[in-house]
C-alpha cells in the first residue's frame, strides 16, 4: 500500500495544525480551482461525487495528479471511483444511515481492487448531518441524515465508529448545504473524539471555514462553493 499520508494527518492533529481540503466533483470539474489550489495552503485535494461515470471520474484524476503536487485523496461515490495514481482514499461507510448497501455491500465489491492498486485506504466514517436541505447522498443512499440538535446521538455514533476501528470522522452537511455543521456540534464531538475530525458541506466562506478549526475540525473541507467561484480560495485558505 502507499503510505504515509494518514501518518501526516495524525501529525498535523498532535502538532494542532488545521488542514485545507477542496473537495473535485468530476462532472462540474474547473481546472481553474487546481490553479488556485496550487497558490494556496491546501493540503489535500479530495475528488469524487455521487453519480459520475468513471471514464469521467478517471480523467479527473489523471488530470489533477499532472498538473498538482498535492496529495490527491479519493473520496468515492461508489465502487468505480477508485484510480490506482491516487495517493490515498478514504474508505467510507455511511454510518448515518441503515442502508446496508453504503455501510458493508459496496466496500466488499471495492475493497479487492484497492488492495490490488495498493491504495492507501483511511477507514472512515462518514456522518451526514442535516444542512438545510437534502443532500445527493441522502437521495442516493436513501437514508436521512442526522439531526444536528441530537447532539447525544451524533456523539454515540462516532463513538461507536472510534471502537470499531475507523481511522477518521467526516461529519458532512451535503454538497450545496445551506446551513453547515453548527459550530456548537463540532466542539461537542472534538471534545470527545480520538481520531482525525473532517467536517464538510455548506462552508462557503472564511469565516465559516474558521469557525470549524477554532471548533476542532483538523481537516475543513470546501468544495461546492469554489464551483464557479474558484477565487473564493485563496480567502479561505488564507486562515490556514
Amino acid at each position: 500500500m502507499k503510505g504515509g499520508l494518514y501518518k501526516k494527518i495524525l501529525t498535523d492533529r498532535r502538532s494542532g495544525i488545521p488542514r485545507l481540503a477542496v473537495l473535485i466533483d468530476p462532472e462540474k470539474f474547473d481546472p481553474a480551482i487546481i490553479e488556485q489550489a496550487n497558490l494556496t495552503k491546501t493540503r489535500y485535494i479530495f475528488i469524487g461525487g455521487s453519480t459520475v461515470n468513471k471514464k469521467e471520474f478517471d480523467k479527473v484524476v489523471l488530470y489533477v495528479k499532472k498538473k498538482s503536487p498535492i496529495p490527491v485523496v479519493l473520496f468515492p461515490g461508489d465502487e468505480n471511483q477508485i484510480n490506482g495514481k491516487a495517493d490515498a482514499l478514504l474508505f467510507l461507510s455511511l454510518l448515518s444511515g441503515r442502508n446496508p448497501e453504503y455501510l458493508i455491500e459496496k466496500q466488499i465489491i471495492a475493497a479487492p481492487e484497492i488492495i490490488r492498486k495498493k491504495i492507501e485506504s483511511i477507514s472512515t466514517a462518514y456522518l451526514l448531518v442535516r444542512g438545510g436541505r437534502p443532500s445527493a447522498a441522502e437521495v442516493i443512499s436513501g437514508t436521512d441524515a442526522l439531526d444536528p440538535k441530537n447532539k447525544k446521538k451524533i456523539l454515540h455514533t462516532v463513538q461507536a465508529a472510534i471502537l470499531l476501528g475507523f481511522q477518521a470522522i467526516y461529519l458532512e452537511a451535503g454538497s450545496g448545504a445551506r446551513e453547515e455543521v453548527p459550530s456548537a456540534l463540532i466542539r461537542f464531538v472534538a471534545g470527545h473524539c480520538s481520531k482525525p475530525l473532517i467536517v464538510g458541506g455548506g462552508i462557503d466562506s472564511p469565516q465559516k471555514a474558521r469557525a470549524a478549526v477554532r471548533s476542532g475540525a483538523d481537516i475543513v473541507v470546501v468544495g461546492n462553493a469554489l464551483e464557479g467561484n474558484h477565487r473564493l480560495l485563496p480567502f479561505i485558505a488564507e486562515i490556514f
